[in-house]
């Protein structure tokens, strides 16, 4: 129970710096009702998981105290609807225009990533190109595994979408990263399952150079 009680009680801190912070130690325990020493046991934690950053902040009279308030890691806890607003303004081009701009836009992003990672993928080896994009793609926050099968092929599995909620609704999303794929590894990829298309995860099947015997 003493454990639940601790982490409702730093959501609440963290509520409570994303609408009122930054806030002093003081501030804080007078608007929860508990002493300081309680609330700096609460931040500690909060610093050890860097949801929070505190600055030093000179009084005029007194001590000079400490403000907190939340790290990026904290402010990506609180609800967003980026994609809702995605949605919103691609709907708006396909209703609007009938040159299938909303193709044109996938196309033109595919393009800016290709030159944005195409010195990354200089290697003639092609493990290493495979590990490379792996790493682009983690750093995306697609969660990816991969390996090298028996015959030289490459398996390569992302466990998450970050933009599931438009693929679902464009499948340019999902044409372009195939493409993508393709031009950065220099080799065929093939698509074998597909998030967006009810599977559990993607998964490409990347063409190894040769075969091995």
């Amino acid at each position: 129970m003493a454990i639940d009680q601790d982490s409702s009680t730093r959501k609440v801190i963290l509520t409570m710096l994303k609408t009122k912070g930054p806030l002093s130690v003081n501030e804080m325990a007078k608007q929860l009702g508990i002493t300081e020493m309680a609330v700096r046991r609460h931040l500690n934690t909060l610093e050890r998981d860097t949801l929070i950053s505190s600055i030093l902040v000179r009084q005029a009279m007194g001590r000079p105290s400490h403000n907190y308030s939340l790290t990026p890691l904290a402010q990506d806890m609180f609800p967003k609807n980026y994609h809702t607003l995605t949605l919103d303004l691609l709907e708006e081009l396909d209703e609007q225009d009938g040159t299938d701009l909303v193709g044109k836009l996938f196309d033109s992003r595919k393009k800016k990533l290709i030159h944005k990672y195409k010195d990354r993928m200089d290697s003639d080896d092609l493990t290493k190109r495979v590990s490379a994009l792996a790493d682009i793609q983690n750093a995306g926050g697609y969660m990816v595994e991969w390996e090298e099968d028996a015959s030289g092929n490459y398996v390569f599995q992302e466990y998450n979408c970050p933009i599931s909620q438009v693929a679902n609704k464009y499948n340019h999303a999902c044409q372009c990263e195939l493409s993508l794929f393709q031009t950065l590894l220099d080799t065929d990829v093939v698509r074998t399952e597909c998030l967006a298309n009810g599977g559990k995860k993607c998964v490409y099947l990347i063409k190894g150079k040769h075969d091995k015997p």
